[in-house]
């Protein structure tokens, strides 16, 4: 595994794979961490997982310096990513003990409850996207239900995965209960299978989450799963344009564009087309693309070269298929992996920034006619994971995000964002499952039935 900085493109710090004893010995550890950590009582878990929050927030510099060079996030973002890694971590500190009380319920027996136990060893797959809140997202209810960790990171975020076996241990918990994993795909394909795996957590792509879930499938492995999305932000005939503008181009542009609840698509009603467009097109042009590390850079390089140039044939394709490019959409003559804030208008369906997701600073502008359609247009996609209504009569938002937009998380007037508080994920092809609040630390428990006659 090479370290590529996307900012300069030069190779950095060298990893190696784990060998297969290592693989084992570090499963062998989990399992072993795991059936201790099990039997650990919950307020010593919740004062363990508060250190780990004070380390976070004193580290959080460093942190983000990491997370810069080997992803390319904005330095400021990599602070506010290592801040919220510290709330979640408080948060499940706090409820945990609540959200894993038994549940006493009245059956014909003299006592019957449900008991909240351990899973086991869990294997997180995860992106490089947000290289500690995905994870943490997952570790810190995982861990206060009693859980062990298995982590197999981004090959192109190596060290901020170790990284974060190192602040774990550093705040006491038990060697093995999050175990760093740098393998590729046949041996996490085994460590799936493995007895002592009881189940996968994955964010990625849902063309890796199908696979995924094949194989923990076949070995009947619960799976929970946050994949992809295309997400459709409504901005209907009432709108606000100026809060409804502010908040598009923030969530379009946030981690460069990198983000799967990003806002993608951008269905506007023919009344406010033209306006919305011309102040998408001046607030995107106003946003500074540079050196990440820089406090005042607003959008910083692709994570990838790769990455880069699928996102631009993606724009290119769109624009032969007839949309057109009303800023941007040039590969910057630079050093990295730069790709400028893009707006596309005039999409439609066919085009692949219509049909798929752009992930990556771009743009797209989709006309409706009027309400009904802008809500079809919003639907009209495979994924399900955010989506957005922006309209002045917050009782038709609120009716309108419930009860007509498909997708998992639904906004009204603000931009999508996730939260400890509350239960994240999406349906269709984003996936399955649910992280944080209470119902992401019950999808890895063993939700047990005790009847006693």
């Amino acid at each position: 595994m090479h370290v590529i900085n996307p900012t300069t493109g030069e190779k950095g710090q060298q990893f190696e794979l784990h060998t297969d004893e290592e693989v084992e010995a570090k499963l062998k550890l989990a399992a072993g961490s795991q059936a201790q950590w099990a039997q650990t009582p919950l307020h010593h878990r919740a004062e363990l997982l508060r250190r780990v929050a004070e380390s976070l927030r004193s580290q959080k510099r460093p942190l983000a310096e990491l997370m810069t060079r080997e992803m390319g996030k904005p330095i400021a973002q990599g602070e506010s990513e290592a801040e919220k890694c510290a709330w979640v971590c408080d948060y499940y500190a706090e409820n945990a003990a609540a959200f894993l009380a038994r549940e006493d319920i009245e059956t014909d027996a003299s006592e019957s409850y449900v008991a909240h136990r351990p899973y086991g060893v869990v294997l997180a797959i995860m992106p490089w996207n947000f290289p500690f809140w995905q994870l943490f997202r997952h570790a810190a209810p995982g861990l206060m239900a009693g859980n062990a960790i298995l982590l197999k990171h981004a090959a192109n975020v190596p060290g901020c995965a170790e990284a974060i076996e190192r602040i774990f241990v550093e705040a006491g918990f038990l060697h093995g209960l999050v175990t760093n994993l740098r393998m590729d795909h046949d041996v996490s394909e085994r460590v799936i299978r493995d007895p002592r795996v009881a189940g996968v957590t994955l964010t990625g792509s849902t063309a890796a989450g199908k696979k995924i879930a094949s194989i923990a499938g076949e070995a009947l492995k619960k799976t929970v799963l946050e994949l992809g999305g295309s997400d459709p932000y409504v901005i209907l005939d009432d709108a606000d344009l100026e809060e409804a503008v502010e908040a598009c181009v923030k969530s379009r542009l946030i981690n460069n564009g990198q983000s799967c609840i990003a806002a993608k698509r951008f269905i506007v009603t023919e009344k406010n087309h033209d306006a919305f467009v011309e102040r998408m097109v001046a607030r995107m042009a106003d946003q500074s693309m540079g050196d990440p590390m820089e406090e005042s850079t607003d959008v910083g390089p692709q994570a990838r070269e790769d990455l880069r140039d699928e996102l631009h044939a993606q724009v290119e394709k769109s624009v032969e298929a007839g949309a057109t490019l009303a800023l941007g959409g040039e590969i910057p003559d630079r050093p990295g992996f730069f790709y400028p804030p893009t707006v596309l208008t005039g999409v439609a369906k066919g085009m692949p920034a219509y049909d798929e997701e752009l992930f990556g600073p771009v743009a797209a502008v989709i006309r409706a006619k009027d309400e009904e359609e802008a809500i079809a247009i919003a639907n009209d996609t495979s994924f399900g994971l955010g989506a957005a209504v922006f309209t002045a009569d917050v009782a038709r938002g609120r009716e309108i995000a419930e009860t007509r937009l498909h997708a998992g998380c639904c906004f009204v007037n603000t931009f999508v964002r996730s939260d400890p508080r509350l239960p994240f994920g999406g349906v269709g092809e984003s996936g399955y499952g649910r992280e944080l609040a209470r119902q992401g630390i019950l999808e890895f428990v063993n939700q047990k039935t005790v009847y006693v006659a």
